[in-house]
């Protein structure tokens, strides 16, 4: 079994007028089983996208698959619109892009309300991306790279923005554990490529964060080239993410389990990375501990 912590609700970003959202929560659950995923963190609404009150009834076509997490500006949503959110039937929360940095005191207020309701909280941490990588591509030399910084630019989208990755370094999550222990927190992307050592130094010691292991193909080389997995970072402490469209889930699970073999984790650390962390995290499993 495969929990997906990271899953996008699916929207055309091209052409954000054209949405067929029956049709496209379809495929995306379609190509979360193909894959081999049976449960997936569905993260809904904000900013973005379809209402909260809209992605719940297209979430509920894949009931058994789909567990509803809100994306949600702290800046706006406060402790009782959290509490909605959960009455609604939210079991999770996401928070990406914030207007000031994540343990700031203005944005206690909902992680006290989503401690209080054992509603885990997805962090994205680090540089957003999207668009053209540089690390392994170039429009100058790449036609693919050049057609996709094309339609960003037909799009609209390098205008400029007030979003930070010093607003979303993973010891913010320090301070919020500080404060709010019992909140379950998962740190995306294992910190984010430039933060895997300050991520990993938070996972090491706050017992209610962790990581995901999504973000592409650097991230997952950085896994096993940088002996984060296993090494830097206890199996007890990963998630899997998908975050990407339909037809790249299938790779990426097929990337993890390359990653298991090159870090020759034990079948029981696969499993928790795969599924049982994230059961433990969104409560459809009881944490163990070791007997003496």
């Amino acid at each position: 079994m495969i929990w997906d912590v990271h899953c996008h609700f699916p929207r055309n970003w091209e052409n954000p007028d054209d949405q067929e959202h029956e049709k496209s929560i379809d495929a995306r659950a379609d190509a979360l089983r193909a894959a081999g995923v049976t449960r997936a963190s569905l993260l809904c609404g904000g900013r973005f996208g379809l209402s909260y009150e809209e992605s719940l009834t297209y979430a509920a076509r894949h009931a058994d698959l789909f567990i509803p997490s809100a994306v949600i500006d702290p800046e706006e949503v406060n402790g009782r619109e959290v509490k909605r959110l959960h009455e609604l039937g939210y079991r999770g929360l996401k928070i990406i892009g914030t207007r000031r940095a994540y343990d700031d005191y203005k944005y206690f207020g909902a992680y006290q309300m989503a401690e209080e309701l054992d509603m885990p909280i997805l962090f994205h941490l680090g540089v957003i991306g999207g668009g053209v990588d540089y690390s392994i591509t170039h429009p100058r030399r790449d036609p693919a790279a050049a057609q996709a910084y094309e339609r960003m630019r037909a799009m609209g989208r390098l205008h400029g923005r007030d979003v930070s990755a010093m607003r979303m370094r993973p010891f913010h999550l320090d301070t919020i554990a500080n404060n709010f222990p019992a909140l379950r927190m998962i740190g995306a992307h294992m910190g984010g490529t430039g933060n895997y050592d300050e991520a990993a130094s938070v996972a090491r010691w706050r017992h209610n964060v962790y990581l995901d292991m999504s973000g592409g193909l650097t991230i997952e080389r950085h896994a096993v080239e940088r002996r984060m997995i296993g090494f830097e970072i206890g199996p007890e402490k990963l998630t899997w993410g998908s975050d990407c469209r339909d037809d790249e889930i299938a790779e990426h699970v097929t990337n993890l389990e390359r990653i298991f073999e090159d870090t020759n984790l034990d079948e029981s650390a696969r499993e928790r990375i795969r599924y049982v962390n994230a059961a433990e995290i969104f409560g459809e499993a009881e944490p163990t501990f070791a007997a003496e």
